[in-house]
């Protein structure tokens, strides 16, 4: 069913959106490469295959890091005219070139962080482009507002922390309209990475949540565009996830990117669970890499967690330790136990969890009474909105009635600090805090940990002699649900939900001995100091080189529309089969082999009636009835059903169970191909089959003459999948020994005798043929599953074999644009059987003739 996710999907798939404010036509930026043509057609072959003639003016690779706000910091001149711009250290766009190779140019596109009027724009473009190699996105105020603050931050952040939308009060309804802000937003950051692409040259390396459908759009103009997408928050299981009602539209985005990178194994299993779950996509881990097939390209999937930059926070340190902050506060706290957090203030970051824990705490262990201080600095909040403001009056409220029950002069249990706060004076926190306590309910990374067990470590030479020679130490109580926490096995980890326990964490780290700080401490800072920034951003990007080595080696088109958008990847041999050439064919040949496959070749796989119509059995007979022609359906079902259903074709070959069964026309007898009769193995097999059907539920056991299939279609697609392979285990163990084959399909676990397969049907079928003298010199092969494989791969071979005429014809032809052994494909059963009657119509007499007059 077409998606009704957008207003107007064709408008959509033509790049046209509706209108959402004002606005004009602006001088573009002067682009490194121009690519010639217009791209009007989803599905033009060559429109989008854009393989540009134009040489590169670039002669090493790019990068274009593309994120909502560009790592420079802007503020307008003191005369009020123009603007004046700098680098943002603290930007992780801007550290992570220090991963990437010395000799790679990047360029910036983002959004500003200031409004620039409109007439400005230009101007600070063209400015930000020279002298920064940024490439700013300008949004209309009001698509702005919907994307950032509406979709984002009211739908995404919420659901990506597990935050369902209950009520309109608590989250708030799905708002179609913040969703078409979404899109319009990500169409315009699209448009500013089209104006300096080179797409042969470049790479593309787009960074969070705010831009998950822009692949789709980059994709669709450059099918062979390197492309890599970082989410840097959580990745909700597919529980939540799939509450949101453009689920499957921003999954489909993400996967035109090569690579999709997660801080954490967590993140990546409920993205690949969404995938499989929503589109039915299975996942392959192959020497250390995984990676999702999908329409012939192999997506991958990196997990790596981001660092902190280390010159950054060592320099910082190095002004930090001669400032008078850092004094100052060693006198205020003197003789006091400091811990420490640090955390923007939204509702995911628990500070509230932490203050009750401070506050159990000193309840239960008074004598930390007067000793124990909790340093709370809470950047300042990047969203807005009502469960904002709650959580804040009851910080405030816990803050100011721990102080009052526990307070004395000259102690302050808690010292909240609500302003922001400079890297240099959180430094200085760091390096005088004996703990750090992150209580986030759930975060995408959270760097607090790593900067402050640097700061912790300091640098040499900053440092009096006695202090550099002192032992390190460092302890940490963080939140299991932190991204960061699997990294830091030495941290005392908790679930923020329980005050208690993390109360008692606290007091634990705290207390615990100098020794085992000292080892836990060395420990994190061998981790942190050795798995940067830098080292995240080279690891990222050699994968990304890695997944896009063979772009440029096969063929690829765009089909769909809308969200539906994505590209097919193939072998370059690999074509749709044109019925003009295989009539062509058909009718220069004296001697044909017709091979077919019947469950979705010839009938669709969604079919409830499966018996073939009326029309297909004419075609078949027509087909059969000419004598050239060897006309053979080669299926999985049993005898019985095939030769009920095809009982009006008297000339037709039949295979059934894949080849176990055979006989050549109805006139004759069922002939067993099998190599072996002992079928003692179904006595051994159907039970444990039994045992995996009751424990699965929806699951259920096909019995054949031949074979035994277990199906699992109907159930649990995490679970049947999972049961699938333990069950494909089990019986390659139990059936080790004897005469039988264990096979895995689409949904399937089958059993069946060694020796049989579709692959040995048509060797047969050729081979008695050429002892009859009839050679064929024309074959015609199609299937759409995983079994017809092997007659495509019998086929390659039997030509330079013998069997077939040396001048042969040969069209090996699966169904769906998929990677194939076969050479041609058609899209669907239809096509297939129209492709048949055009056969037939060749064959037919010269009074029913439709098609070509002269036959050979």
């Amino acid at each position: 069913m077409m998606s009704k996710s957008y207003t107007n999907l064709l408008d959509l798939a033509s790049g046209n959106f509706p209108a959402m404010g004002p606005s004009r036509e602006k001088k573009r930026l002067p682009r490194v490469m121009t690519v010639p043509g217009v791209i009007s057609e989803l599905d033009d072959d060559q429109a989008n295959s854009v393989s540009s003639d134009v040489p590169s003016s670039v002669a090493q690779d790019r990068v274009i890091i593309v994120a909502n706000q560009l790592p420079v910091k802007a503020k307008r001149r003191p005369d009020n005219k123009g603007w004046s711009f700098s680098w943002d250290e603290d930007s992780l766009l801007l550290q992570l070139k220090d991963g990437l190779p010395e000799d790679m140019e990047v360029i910036y596109v983002g959004s500003l962080k200031v409004d620039v009027d409109l007439s400005e724009q230009d101007d600070v473009s063209q400015l930000l482009l020279d002298r920064f190699k940024c490439v700013p996105a300008f949004l209309p105020p009001d698509i702005l507002t919907k994307f950032y603050h509406g979709f984002c931050k009211q739908h995404l952040w919420p659901l990506f922390h597990y935050m369902l939308p209950f009520s309109a009060t608590h989250g708030g309804r799905f708002d179609r309209s913040l969703w078409e802000a979404y899109v319009s937003a990500n169409k315009i950051f699209s448009q500013r990475v089209i104006e300096v692409i080179n797409p042969e040259d470049d790479y593309v390396w787009i960074h969070d949540y705010h831009l998950m459908v822009l692949p789709t759009f980059l994709r669709r103009r450059f099918t062979r565009l390197r492309m890599g997408f970082f989410l840097h928050s959580p990745f909700p299981s597919s529980e939540i996830y799939r509450t949101l009602p453009v689920r499957e539209e921003i999954l489909k985005a993400l996967l035109n990117a090569d690579l999709i990178g997660f801080h954490t194994f967590d993140y990546a299993r409920h993205f690949l669970s969404c995938c499989s779950r929503m589109l039915g996509l299975e996942y392959q881990s192959k020497r250390g890499y995984i990676g999702l097939e999908y329409y012939g390209r192999t997506v991958g999937i990196k997990i790596m967690p981001v660092g902190i930059h280390m010159g950054q926070i060592e320099s910082v340190l190095r002004l930090a330790d001669k400032d008078w902050r850092v004094q100052e506060l060693k006198q205020q706290f003197e003789g006091k136990t400091v811990l420490l957090g640090v955390d923007d203030m939204d509702i995911f970051k628990g500070v509230d969890l932490k203050l009750l824990a401070m506050e159990h705490l000193l309840k239960q262990h008074p004598k930390w009474q007067g000793r124990a201080v909790l340093v709370q600095i809470a950047n300042p909040a990047r969203g807005r909105g009502k469960d904002l403001e709650e959580i804040q009056a009851e910080i405030h409220a816990t803050c100011k009635r721990i102080n009052e029950t526990f307070g004395r002069p000259g102690y302050e249990p808690v010292v909240f600090i609500d302003k922001p706060v400079t890297l240099s004076e959180r430094a200085a926190y760091y390096t005088i805090a004996e703990c750090v306590v992150v209580t986030a309910v759930r975060d995408g990374m959270n760097l607090t940990p790593y900067e402050y067990i640097v700061c912790r470590q300091g640098v040499s030479g900053s440092e009096s002699s006695s202090e550099s020679s002192a032992p390190k130490k460092s302890m940490l109580v963080v939140s299991e649900f932190i991204g960061c926490s699997p990294s830091l096995s030495g941290a005392i980890r908790v679930n923020p939900w329980n005050i208690e326990a993390t109360a008692e964490a606290m007091h634990e780290a705290i207390q615990m001995n100098e020794a085992e700080k000292q080892l836990r401490h060395e420990k994190h800072y061998r981790y942190v100091s050795t798995h940067d920034v830098a080292y995240w951003a080279r690891s990222f990007f050699q994968d990304m080189e890695r997944t896009c080595k063979d772009h440029f080696k096969r063929r690829c088109w765009g089909i769909g529309l809308s969200f539906g958008f994505r590209v097919v990847a193939l072998d370059p041999n690999f074509r749709k089969l044109s019925i003009d050439a295989i009539v062509s064919a058909y009718l220069r040949s004296k001697s044909r082999a017709i091979l077919f496959d019947y469950d979705g070749t010839v009938m669709p796989q969604t079919s409830i009636n499966k018996a073939p119509s009326q029309a297909v059995i004419s075609i078949i007979n027509t087909l059969c009835n000419d004598a050239r022609n060897t006309v053979f359906v080669v299926s999985g079902r049993g005898r019985d059903c095939l030769g009920k259903w095809f009982s009006p074709c008297k000339k037709l070959g039949i295979a059934a169970e894949h080849g176990y069964f055979m006989r050549w026309s109805a006139d004759e007898e069922w002939q067993n191909c099998g190599q072996s009769v002992d079928f003692g193995w179904i006595q051994i097999a159907e039970p444990v089959m039994k045992l995996y059907t009751e424990s699965t539920d929806g699951s259920y056991i096909e019995i054949k003459e031949s074979a035994l299939v277990w199906h699992h279609r109907d159930a649990d697609p995490g679970f049947g999948s999972s049961q699938a392979k333990e069950l494909l285990d089990h019986l390659e163990s139990v059936l080790a020994n004897e005469p039988a084959a264990v096979k895995s399909g689409q949904f399937i676990v089958e059993v069946k005798p060694q020796g049989v397969s579709k692959g040995v049907v048509a060797e047969k079928i050729f081979t008695t043929m050429a002892e009859s003298g009839r050679h064929a010199d024309f074959v015609l092969c199609i299937g759409d599953d995983r079994s017809d494989e092997d007659m495509f791969e019998i086929i390659g071979n039997a030509t330079s074999s013998g069997v077939l005429s040396s001048n042969a014809s040969v069209f090996a032809c699966t169904v769906g644009q998929k990677p194939s052994k076969a050479k041609y494909y058609l899209d669907d059963a239809a096509e297939v059987v129209t492709m048949l009657e055009a056969l037939a119509e060749a064959s037919a007499p010269p009074s029913f003739e439709v098609g070509a007059s002269d036959s050979p």
